[in-house]
């Protein structure tokens, strides 16, 4: 397929790994040549060395694939990546000094000042500050990452909110899926019949990057949004879709009308543009009383839209709702792939 751009995935036999080859398959834009993992899989053909979990079956192309050496030498200019923060910390800088923009799913650099974090719908503004890097003045090379799975729903059901009204206070209780643990994940003795309140170091990401997420470009940095914000996240026994009970205070005071107009009608360059991977609707409001349930909601726009319902009015702050997203798709894999249709539709793969 001639006209379309090789794509690599580090981290290709993971969950996350997975979801980019699952979406990646027909990409109008995108073609997956390369794939890579860790020494244990290098030289097996990605069939052989993968534990596909998902319900769609491997690509033909990709399960004859040989694992490549998880290594720059080789590997096309475009490079998703889906590995831990603790081996990605080492690997992302390694790619994009040797020229390549990275697409990251990982945590490592993601509140590092000269990396973009980025939602397209929310901030894509913020890949400016590629042009900062260091990497991007040695070889073009540079990293752009999405934000974690807990913060993305989140942020797209507050950005039209913040934007109309301006967000003074932010408190989030996330009941987050299984399958953002990776696999094998959370053992079974573990969670079946439970709740676990506490997922490492997910309150503190999803704090911090809702800050940066709505913060604003000030020329080589980003202002935080300076609204109060407090996250408890908990796991518990759903296989896909993480669902966040949300209350917010607004310094500008507004009706629930105005609220769910702001949702409804919001339609950001993305959508604009027409991405590929940009559902129609970012953000679905559901009016029944018992909406959005992972089991049903989760697979909104492809499973790259959040669901948001109950908006009430709270009596400690202004109101109060349930979003829910699709924690591997939109939360991971499909956030990475929208983040690189947006850097190719603004030249960044020239």
């Amino acid at each position: 397929m001639p006209n379309k751009l090789a794509v690599g995935i580090l981290g290709a036999t993971g969950i996350v790994g997975q979801r980019f080859i699952q979406m990646l398959e027909g990409h109008p834009w995108f073609e997956v040549a390369w794939l890579a993992a860790s020494d244990r899989s290098e030289g097996r053909a990605y069939a052989e060395a993968s534990r596909w979990k998902l319900k769609t079956a491997i690509p033909a192309a990709v399960a004859k694939m040989k694992v490549s050496p998880a290594k720059p030498d080789g590997a096309p200019k475009i490079i998703f990546v889906a590995l831990d923060a603790s081996i990605a910390r080492e690997m992302e800088p390694q790619f994009a000094e040797a020229g390549c923009a990275v697409i990251s799913n990982s945590s490592a650099l993601r509140m590092q000042s000269d990396v973009p974090l980025v939602i397209p719908e929310v901030n894509g503004d913020h890949i400016a500050l590629i042009e900062k890097q260091s990497w991007r003045a040695k070889s073009r090379g540079y990293v752009v990452t999405n934000p974690n799975c807990s913060a993305i729903g989140l942020v797209l059901a507050l950005a039209p909110l913040h934007h109309a009204f301006t967000l003074e206070k932010v408190m989030a209780v996330t009941m987050q899926a299984v399958s953002g643990a990776g696999y094998p994940g959370v053992a079974s003795l573990d969670i079946l019949g439970n709740v676990i309140p506490y997922i490492s170091n997910e309150e503190e990401k999803m704090e911090e990057e809702t800050q940066k997420l709505l913060g604003t470009l000030i020329g080589s940095r980003i202002d935080p949004a300076p609204f109060a914000m407090s996250a408890q996240c908990n796991r518990v026994a759903v296989e896909d879709g993480h669902t966040e009970s949300i209350a917010i205070r607004l310094q500008k005071k507004a009706t629930a009308e105005e609220i769910i107009a702001a949702w409804n009608g919001f339609r950001p360059e993305p959508q604009q543009l027409r991405l590929p991977s940009a559902p129609a609707q970012p953000i679905v409001y559901m009016t029944a009383p018992d909406r959005p349930q992972p089991r049903f909601d989760c697979d909104a726009g492809a499973g790259m839209a959040t669901s948001v319902g109950r908006l009430r009015k709270c009596n400690v702050l202004d109101w109060k709702f349930t979003v829910l997203s699709h924690n591997t798709i939109r939360g991971a894999a499909g956030a990475a792939v929208l983040n690189a249709e947006l850097l190719k539709a603004k030249g960044y793969f020239g």
